[in-house]
């Protein structure tokens, strides 16, 4: 339950309880499997500043945005820089290729969770190539993950199952400038865990098994991001090494219309 303090959330608890959370989850995968132990990126879309700020002064480092102009706001805000210098934004929200740039030049910029085609591949391997001459590190490559719709839904971003290896291939070999971490996928809402296994996540699973073997990668080194608040436990059991939970930290979001 999420707990409020003068009327608002308790973020130092929530994150708290939440990695409580993964390490009791984490037991018991790890007992059968070598797979890291999962980080936690905090989803702070809709959220203030002042938020991000609780989380950051107790740890939390890793923190996500699906807008692209919210993210542009907050990592450009003076009291996230001046407080927050060693934070690592992850952009888990669908990215089209005309916003590329914004994002790119973006302070403390970790990783773009939701590389979907070819052609967002592209654009980024391009946009980093130029950025990052400009950086203090040339050889930094931006960090990515491919993203697969195991769901179906129309409504979901990313490449089918099948296509999933195609995709990872073409980061792989033809993006120099980019380095594919692994796969991320958002999956059905509501699943039922009485019926049994999340089939999304088996799904993902299995993708991710066939790019170690296909890219002879030892499974512990390739990244998978799935789980969301109200399965990210069941996400890690199934192998999950990156969680991505918003509500259980920062409660119930306000709605906002996508980027214009």
């Amino acid at each position: 339950m999420i707990r409020r303090v003068m009327g608002e959330v308790d973020v130092k608890l929530g994150i708290r309880q939440t990695l409580q959370k993964i390490e009791e989850a984490y037991g018991k995968r790890s007992a059968i499997s070598n797979v890291p132990k999962p980080v936690l990126v905090a989803v702070s879309k809709t959220k203030p500043v002042e938020l991000i700020l609780d989380a950051y002064s107790i740890g939390q480092r890793h923190f996500g945005e699906n807008y692209v102009q919210e993210l542009v706001e907050k990592a450009n805000d003076a009291r996230i820089l001046e407080h927050c210098q060693d934070i690592r934004w992850h952009f888990i929200g669908h990215l089209q290729s005309n916003k590329i740039n914004k994002i790119l030049n973006l302070p403390n910029l970790h990783m773009i969770q939701t590389v979907h085609s070819i052609k967002l591949a592209e654009g980024l391997n391009k946009a980093w190539g130029k950025i990052k001459e400009e950086h203090a590190d040339k050889s930094a490559k931006l960090n990515v993950l491919v993203q697969i719709n195991t769901s179906g839904e129309d409504e979901k971003n990313g490449v089918q199952p099948e296509e999933a290896v195609g995709l990872y291939r073409y980061v792989l070999e033809k993006c120099p400038h980019l380095k594919c971490e692994g796969v991320m996928t958002i999956g059905r809402f509501g699943h039922d865990y009485s019926t049994g296994p999340n089939p999304d996540f088996n799904t993902l699973m299995k993708c991710h098994q066939e790019i170690c073997t296909t890219f002879e990668r030892d499974p512990a080194d390739v990244q998978v991001s799935m789980g969301m608040s109200d399965d990210f436990m069941q996400a890690i059991e199934e192998g999950s090494t990156i969680v991505r939970v918003g509500s259980s930290i920062f409660g119930a979001r306000a709605k906002k219309v996508a980027d214009a």
